[in-house]
């Protein structure tokens, strides 16, 4: 029996043991936004668009710097071929002595080659290419800075969905604490003779309905935990730090406030204007001509003489040597009409985000009277529901009290109790409501520090 004893003692300081290391780790908002901006993938893959585009403005500028191409062949064809050189382009140059007849006996042949291109001239054809390359990384820039901006906001609303469900959790857990007293106290009354005995059996009924709702409320508080947790791209369950905003209304702001003229939405539909803008100009450049620098230096081989007579095994070896540089400009003369089209089309669609651009502003404008509307109410019921708690609770106590003195029933009693957690429901959700409209508000105006300048 004493060993029994000392096994179960030693189980249980080791299942102590183990619990006591789990640790939950602290988070706080400003913390959660780091961690949801450095893991989220989303954001990852705007943060590497970003990038590319970047590098697609290198590119373009690079084009500036001159190609240098050098080339070695070995080949096996017939030696009808003719003398000379010529810049290949499209085609492949022939080079060798003159027959009369054809002579289409195979021979080998070798060649080597070293190509200068460059294009110093383009008539501004590179500049509106770079400006274009320019504009599409702005796009990806503001299409960054839109998705980290929608996800900050997205983060700070499930932050406060947490608080509330951790808060509802609490609320319920002291109701089966009141439920559990009451019950305790019924058995009390009832032995006495105070109270009938079905009171103890109501109030059994009423403490599996409490049992029920504190299960509810943390499975609502865990569902909220993973839905950070995914947001933040992490597993863990976390102790939130930032407790302030259900325990203090935002400030009253009077006045609508505008969005800003940097709100990421805006920026964004800017930035693709912006592009459709290049385009048009990029576009406008297409019909003007292109100058074009060569140089060569050329080595061939053959084995095929002058004479007809034909050493195959020769061509290997290099007989010939040759350089060559020349100007090309080309003009093309029947692309002023296709592009004049390209440029006009690309014109209605540069209207077209115009329009967009105008869409969004009043969208937000819209929205922002909407978000000023939502942050007064919700203010007003913010200072209204802890009169409503306050008396909620002394309703309670003074009726409890009445219960156990035999002076009110059962019914008045669970009635003001149903009333007391509502009550207290209601006064954390006001809390978060105004939060909420606050942080919509800042949303709408694309600025969160109206948002965390209430929290300081």
């Amino acid at each position: 029996m004493g060993r029994s004893i000392f096994v179960i003692i030693i189980l249980c300081l080791v299942e102590w043991s183990a619990s006591a290391q789990v640790v939950v780790p602290q988070l706080s908002l400003s913390r959660a936004l780091v961690i949801a901006e450095t893991n989220y993938p989303l954001l990852k893959s705007k943060r590497h668009e970003n990038e590319a585009a970047q590098k697609g403005i290198s590119i373009s500028k690079h084009s500036l710097v001159p190609s240098l191409d050098i080339a070695y062949q070995a080949n096996l064809a017939t030696a009808n071929n003719i003398t000379g050189m010529f810049y290949p382009t499209d085609m492949i140059p022939m080079t060798g002595p003159v027959f009369q007849n054809n002579n289409n006996n195979p021979a080998f042949g070798s060649a080597a080659n070293l190509l200068l291109n460059w294009q110093p001239l383009t008539f501004g054809s590179r500049a509106a290419d770079i400006q274009l390359a320019t504009a599409e990384a702005y796009i990806r820039s503001a299409d960054f800075q839109n998705e980290l901006f929608k996800h900050k906001v997205t983060v700070i609303s499930i932050y406060l969905d947490v608080l509330l469900a951790k808060e509802l959790l609490l609320v319920h857990q002291k109701n089966l604490e009141r439920t559990i007293f009451n019950l305790n106290q019924s058995k009390v009354l009832v032995a006495a003779g105070l109270r009938p005995g079905v009171d103890t059996a109501l109030f059994l009924s009423e403490l599996s309905k409490a049992k029920i709702n504190l299960i509810n409320a943390r499975k609502n508080h865990q569902a909220q935990q993973i839905t950070l947790s995914q947001a933040l791209v992490n597993d863990s369950f976390f102790l939130l730090t930032d407790t302030l905003p259900l325990n203090k209304i935002p400030s009253q702001m009077n006045g609508k406030m505008e969005p800003s003229k940097n709100h990421p939405l805006i920026t964004l539909s800017q930035s693709e204007l912006a592009w459709s803008k290049s385009k048009e100009h990029l576009l406008n450049k297409y019909w003007l001509p292109k100058l074009n620098l060569w140089a060569t230096g050329f080595a061939r081989g053959s084995g095929v003489y002058a004479d007809g007579t034909i050493k195959a095994a020769d061509g290997f070896g290099f007989t010939k040597y040759n350089y060559g540089m020349g100007i090309q400009i080309a003009f093309p003369i029947l692309k002023f009409s296709e592009a004049r089209l390209q440029q006009q089309q690309q014109h209605f669609v540069s209207q077209s985000k115009e329009e967009l651009l105008n869409q969004t502003t009043l969208e937000l404008s819209k929205q922002a009277s909407i978000g000023e509307l939502n942050l007064q109410s919700a203010i007003e019921m913010a200072h209204e529901t802890p009169v409503q708690f306050e008396s909620a609770s002394y309703a309670f106590s003074a009726l409890q009290t009445r219960y156990n003195t035999g002076l009110t029933n059962f019914s008045d009693l669970i009635q003001s109790q149903y009333a007391l957690v509502k009550a207290e429901s209601d006064l954390k959700e006001s809390y978060w409501e105004a939060w909420k409209a606050l942080l919509y508000k800042a949303a709408v105006g694309g600025n969160l520090n109206i948002f965390f300048n209430e929290l300081k």
